[in-house]
């Protein structure tokens, strides 16, 4: 949030806070990502269900969603270099990079997270694969509703 306050008061602040095309993948980015949340919760009521099966194929697809964010992602920037717009072209898209990378590198911690509790042999474990499904699901959908703040976030704040 401290970021969120820099970004408010640097762009009401100072007069070179230049706009620049918002990419329009973003929101196909965002469905991408609530999608993803959705079929994590799909597969922790299968898991709930003893559906071990079920479970696995929508986790899996979660995380071919997340790694489909963040190709998503990596087209954005894409974008915007062909755009000539770089993270040092101005304070309005020095902001967007910061957002947008960091959210991606907590989306690969999500992956990573979604891989453990993909791969992990719980037979042996301390902790239940519902219990790590469970916790690893938290931070999803945490990351999930922080991407919807930040994509309004920047597209208001254009």
């Amino acid at each position: 949030m401290a970021l969120v306050s820099a970004y408010v008061v640097r762009k009401g602040s100072a007069g070179d806070w230049a706009t620049f095309q918002f990419p329009g993948i973003i929101w196909l980015n965002t469905t991408i990502l609530v999608a993803s949340s959705v079929t994590l919760e799909l597969a922790r009521r299968r898991l709930s269900k003893s559906d071990l099966s079920g479970f696995r194929a929508l986790w899996w697809i979660s995380t071919v969603l997340g790694f489909a964010f963040l190709a998503g992602q990596i087209f954005v920037w894409r974008q915007l270099f062909d755009q000539g717009v770089f993270m040092a072209s101005n304070p309005a898209s020095s902001f967007f990079y910061l957002f947008t990378g960091a959210h991606a590198m907590h989306v690969l911690g999500g992956i990573g997270a979604l891989l453990f509790v993909a791969l992990r042999n719980f037979d042996l474990a301390k902790v239940s694969r519902a219990t790590a499904a469970e916790v690893t699901s938290y931070f999803w959908h945490f990351l999930d509703a922080l991407w919807i703040f930040l994509a309004v976030l920047l597209y208001l704040g254009r």
